[in-house]
């Protein structure tokens, strides 16, 4: 049997950090990426 470790990334906004994106990435098979609309702003996304 195989499992999907999915997660929701990119949800920070200007100073405000939520999440450790970064040390997640390691242990996920697939990421849902934010969009700016109600999370996540440009640079965040872009990183």
């Amino acid at each position: 049997m195989r499992i999907d470790l999915n997660c929701d990334m990119g949800e920070s906004f200007g100073s405000y950090s939520i999440g450790n994106d970064e040390s997640v990435m390691r242990s996920i098979t697939s990421a849902n990426i934010a969009c700016g609309f109600h999370a996540g702003d440009p640079s965040v996304i872009r990183r």
